[in-house]
């Protein structure tokens, strides 16, 4: 948690939690993002398969074969998921990730109303690093962009849905990106095809009341 009396990060989370409570809107789409880097492993030995009464028995020794970065969308009213794998997690990477969020995956909204941290890279300025200046602002006049405070990324719903991934999909060795690729698009099909939704509880009041010590005392102006 951030230092006590702390406006930046109340206002930005009071921002973020407006957001949170709008109600769905179709043609304006609450969606979060976030990313996280992981490790790709494989195995030393090959593991001993299953068998009636017996576990699958896998070797404590493993292999590195290096890490990538996964970035994962979801809109938690709408039910609506994409998880993809890159390579590195530069400037770039985060651009052509918006632009799929903006022409695939919402090519008829009015507005996608994006919440996420504020990581160097999530900035309308990498859209400039990957497209021409008029592409580049025809995908930024498309998005309304809320950023989590610093110290509040639990904040951004995506952590939710990165963690829903880890436990079901990613808590196990990936030997190679290619692997995890497919992996992630079947987890990401059965996601969309539940249409799972998030369901977040926690409003301003909440925050008023539980996180009073970082609100700052107010000054009344003198006149």
């Amino acid at each position: 948690m951030p230092k006590k009396e702390d406006a930046e990060f109340v206002a930005c989370m009071e921002d973020v939690l407006d957001v949170y409570e709008m109600p769905y809107n179709h043609i304006r789409p609450v969606v979060c993002m976030d990313e996280k880097p992981y490790q790709l492993l494989g195995d030393v030995r090959e593991p001993l398969p299953m068998r009636p009464g017996d576990d699958r028995k896998t070797d404590s020794e493993y292999k590195r074969n290096g890490t990538c970065s996964i970035f994962a969308f979801v809109e938690p009213l709408g039910g609506k998921h994409h998880a993809s794998v890159h390579e590195h997690r530069t400037a770039v990477d985060w651009a052509h990730e918006i632009k799929y969020l903006s022409d695939v995956m919402y090519p008829d909204a009015e507005k996608i109303i994006l919440v996420m941290d504020n990581l160097n890279t999530h900035k309308p300025a990498s859209l400039y690093r990957a497209f021409p200046p008029a592409e580049a602002r025809r995908i930024t006049r498309r998005l309304e962009i809320h950023y989590t405070p610093k110290h509040g990324s639990w904040l951004d719903m995506a952590e939710i849905e990165l963690n829903v991934m880890t436990r079901q999909c990613l808590a196990r060795r990936i030997e190679d990106i290619n692997l995890l690729r497919s992996e992630l698009s079947a987890w990401e099909t059965e996601r969309n095809n539940d249409e799972a939704k998030i369901q977040w509880h926690f409003q301003t009041g909440d925050a008023r009341e539980k996180l009073i010590s970082l609100y700052p005392t107010y000054i009344t102006a003198d006149h």
